[in-house]
């Protein structure tokens, strides 16, 4: 489950996005120079091999530690991209480019909005939407949506298997989550799975906070959101914290968590980014990225690491679990420190972020809160966190 939203005004364009996926699926950020490819190359994909073109230009990616592809990011063109999973009565190919694949493939190879539509498009008519999709669930397979943007315009494509409908976005906000929004695939659309996903009220949530976002501030207020009147998550044993973008994972049917979140603001030749390289971001910090200067995050796997990702994951989780005085000073601080590091330049504001996450590591490490919510849900965390290997105590530390 995912929410992305775009706000397109004359010169300049917001774009928003948070990847949710699975609680321990961690997501990387990578850089991936702009290449030269022999001639015939294949290239390997998630799950199958297509031609490798020529040339691919250089990319900034926040991806699924075990894909090839990636859920969101930007090229040196300036172009971002984000998927979302829909649910279709098409069936779903065996084997294919996933909605994932098909961002990164894009990017590599579109140097606007536009071309980044076509490549889409194409390659799925050559290759179709195909695979397993789902890290602790195999069988969890789906078709896709992509918001794409550069600073002229939007679109909007939605494919069922390899039938196609999109929509150009020239002014104003636009959000999609999880369910079709184009006429033209209507009545292709599934329709028990998007409830479950509660993707039409999400959509409307986030519709409602993309049309007062002025700035990278509101966008980064509106991707930390958990609902209308929520502010703390809301959970349901069905399919967990999902009223708002900012997911929790928790139900026994649906277990998305937003892994990871990211946005631009494309104004002319500028492209400024901010990504948060953690899961949870009503609880992280954007930091600003560049493709110009990758920055060491870690390789995180399925199993707690001393990467960026794992790293806050262990605050996350304890935070979520304590008492509601703690959380409360922490959002302040975090507050604080957001409102500097939007302010630095890059390196000062990853070590200003990198700082304050080793002083609240330190912190929990002498003051484990105790775990307030409910029996069903703690014993639904402590199941995940096992699969994880991650200790029921907090004595890790940023590397």
């Amino acid at each position: 489950m995912c929410d992305t939203f775009v706000v397109v005004e004359p010169g300049r364009v917001l774009f928003a996005k948070n990847s949710d996926r699975d609680p321990n699926e961690a997501q990387v950020l990578s850089w991936v120079p702009a290449q030269e490819h022999p001639a015939d190359e294949r290239l390997d994909c998630t799950w199958i091999s297509i031609p490798q073109v020529r040339r691919t230009h250089a990319v900034f990616l926040c991806r699924p530690f075990w894909m090839w592809g990636a859920e969101m990011g930007a090229n040196e063109h300036g172009v971002v991209i984000g998927n979302e999973a829909i649910f279709t009565r098409e069936a779903v190919q065996d084997d294919g480019l996933l909605g994932m694949d098909l961002v990164r493939l894009a990017l590599e190879r579109a140097d606007s909005a536009n071309g980044a539509r076509d490549v889409i498009c194409e390659l799925i008519s050559q290759h179709g939407q195909g695979g397993r999709c789902g890290y602790d669930r195999p069988g969890f397979s789906y078709h896709n949506s992509f918001m794409i943007a550069d600073a002229t315009c939007a679109w909007v494509v939605e494919a069922a298997g390899k039938t196609v409908a999109t929509k150009r976005i020239d002014r104003g906000a636009y959000a999609i989550s999880n369910g079709i929004t184009l006429p033209a695939l209507a009545s292709r659309e599934d329709r028990i799975r998007p409830r479950v996903a509660m993707a039409a009220g999400r959509r409307r949530r986030v519709q409602c906070l993309a049309e007062s976002a002025g700035d990278v501030r509101d966008a980064m207020a509106a991707l930390r959101d958990h609902g209308e009147g929520n502010e703390a998550p809301r959970y349901r044993r069905l399919n967990g914290a999902m009223s708002g973008p900012c997911m929790h994972a928790g139900g026994w049917l649906a277990a998305s968590q937003t892994v990871g979140s990211f946005v631009a603001e494309l104004e002319g030749s500028a492209a400024r980014y901010w990504a948060t390289g953690t899961a949870a971001p009503c609880l992280g910090v954007f930091r600003p990225v560049s493709l110009q200067r990758p920055c060491d995050v870690g390789t995180p796997t399925g199993r707690q690491d001393d990467s960026l990702w794992w790293t806050f994951e262990a605050l996350h989780r304890a935070l979520l679990a304590g008492d509601g005085g703690m959380l409360a000073e922490y959002l302040a601080e975090r507050d604080h420190v957001q409102a500097l590091v939007l302010e630095s330049d890059g390196v000062t504001a990853w070590q200003t972020a990198d700082t304050w996450l080793r002083e609240w590591h330190a912190r929990l490490s002498h003051e484990s809160p105790g775990d307030n919510r409910p029996p069903w849900l703690r014993r639904y965390w402590r199941r995940v966190s096992r699969q994880a290997s991650m200790s029921s105590r907090l004595p890790w530390r940023p590397a």
